[in-house]
This record gives C-alpha cells, structure tokens and sequence, in this order.
C-alpha cells in the first residue's frame, strides 16, 4: 500500500524546487519545443490500487504562454487481492504558463486541460480533465516539473456520462525534468 505525502512534505518540495530557480534567466519563446520525462504515481479513488507510470511528453508553444502537445503515459497497476495490469494513456493536452511572477521567469505555476485515451490489455475508453503544476528552471533549457491532474473516464464523451463516473476517476502526480529547444 503507497503512503500519502502530507501537506509538510508538499510544502518542502515545492520550496526545494523554488529555490533551485533562483538566479536562473529562462522563459519559453513563440515556437519553442518542450521535451518532459516523468514518474510518478496515482491512487484511484475509493478502491485499494495504485499506478506508478512514466510520462513522456512533447508540447510546442503557441505562444510564450500557451502550450499544447501530447503526453504518453505508461503505467503498472498494483491492486490488493487481484491480477496486476499494465495500463496506458494518449492524452493531447493545452496548458497555460504564468510568466512575469518570479525574477527572470524561472519559476512558473501552470493550468491546463487535456482529453485522449486510456487502455490496457483489456478494454480502452477516453479520459477527460484538468491539471495544474509548475516548472522551476535550474538551467536556461532544463527545469524540474511538478504536475497533478485528475482523470475522469468515459465510454460516450456526454455530460450524462462524465457526471455518472466523476467518483471512478484518478488522482494522477507526477515530478520529472524537461528541456527547451
């Protein structure tokens, strides 16, 4: 069973990360390629099961803002007293960056939404959500990544549908390093 970080260790994380940005001029430019590797885990609501995954990620920028790309997500799913899985995910993506709240915009909070498809060796349906996070650049190119979305699924992409299985969904947190280019 996977133990939770408490808001304590949150809390230093996020300070860790801040402070590795300090002195650092970065900002993405219109037209610029991001590149992210991941791990993390998830824990699906109200069941005894758990996921850790790895995430790649392209985004390309619309702007110094707006991003939007693709991550590709690969998982194993533990779950008390059944069969273990493989599970995975495609899932297009649209974040918008917040530049212009730290020195030299090293650190930046992010929003977003993404829709795709999750699948396993059994079954596929479509996934749909928001995510929030922040990069905190270490380098000009490089940053660390801190990112959480909530996965909603559904077999028909209707209101109906979402509402009914809004309780089945995941708590998806994931940390990893990126690059510009």
């Amino acid at each position: 069973m996977m133990k939770k970080m408490n808001g304590a260790g949150v809390f230093l994380l996020v300070f860790f990360v801040m402070t590795l940005s300090a002195n650092v001029f970065a900002a993405q430019s219109k037209g610029d390629s991001d590149l992210q590797f991941s791990g993390g885990f998830f824990h699906a609501q109200g069941a005894d099961s758990g996921t850790l995954n790895v995430d790649l990620s392209y985004g390309y920028y619309l702007s110094q803002n707006w991003e939007v790309g693709v991550i590709q997500s690969l998982g194993y799913v533990f779950v008390d007293n059944a069969d273990d899985t493989w599970g995975a995910s495609t899932i297009p993506f649209i974040n918008y960056h917040f530049t212009g709240l730290s020195e030299n915009d090293s650190f930046q909070p992010f929003v977003g939404a993404f829709i795709g498809a999750s699948y396993n060796e059994e079954d596929t349906t479509g996934t749909i959500g928001p995510q929030i996070g922040f990069k905190s650049y270490i380098t000009e190119k490089t940053y660390v990544v801190v990112k959480y979305r909530y996965e909603w699924f559904f077999d028909e992409l209707t209101v109906d549908d979402i509402d009914e299985t809004k309780s089945d969904g995941n708590h998806a947190v994931s940390v990893g390093l990126g690059i510009v280019f």
